[in-house]
């Protein structure tokens, strides 16, 4: 018996949505937008489903579109400094916690460098799929990765650009085993 349509893409949601939920979370900084965008991923993504042409390659194939939907949402519309309901800015956090947090770091760095320290440390996602995912080059991605690194270190307090922070090999717990 051939699977219905809607179990189909049950089975794809299930399989999913969990990587694209933490995905879109790290990338936009907050869980009620990451839902948005994820529910606007899948429902593209079923719309145009014909265009996956391995389904070894949904995953990658997934996250461009949730990619592109995260960076919708992050994008403001066109706003005047003299508009009154502007809120005012607000100045970051710089307790310790704040530092520590790696999720709060994550949210205070680029999102070319948050998207592939999420791909690659909270998905696990090999860095050649990766390039597919993202649509650059192996290299760009490893190159992405070290200034990603770098910029994280900066955000959690580590160092400074001028004055990199000193690490000694034994007190580094690396995120991932190279």
């Amino acid at each position: 018996m051939f699977p219905s349509v809607e179990s189909r893409y049950n089975a794809w949601v299930r399989e999913h949505y969990r990587f694209l939920l933490r995905s879109a979370w790290a990338l936009t900084g907050s869980r009620a937008i990451a839902e948005d965008v994820v529910q606007d991923c899948f429902a593209a993504a079923w719309r145009h489903r014909e265009q996956l042409k391995q389904a070894t390659s949904a995953r990658a194939w997934l996250f461009q579109i949730m990619r592109r939907h995260a960076f919708r949402h992050m994008v403001p519309g066109p706003v005047s400094i003299d508009d009154p309901d502007l809120p005012e800015p607000v100045a970051p956090e710089t307790g310790l916690d704040d530092k520590l947090d790696v999720v709060k770091a994550l949210a205070r760095i680029a999102p070319i460098h948050r998207e592939v320290l999420v791909l690659y440390y909270f998905d696990d996602m090999p860095t050649a799929r990766m390039a597919e995912a993202l649509e650059i080059a192996p290299g760009t991605v490893l190159s992405r990765l070290a200034r990603a690194r770098d910029a994280l270190k900066l955000a959690m307090g580590a160092g400074t650009p001028a004055q990199p922070a000193v690490q000694a090999e034994g007190n580094v717990l690396p995120l991932r085993k190279i």
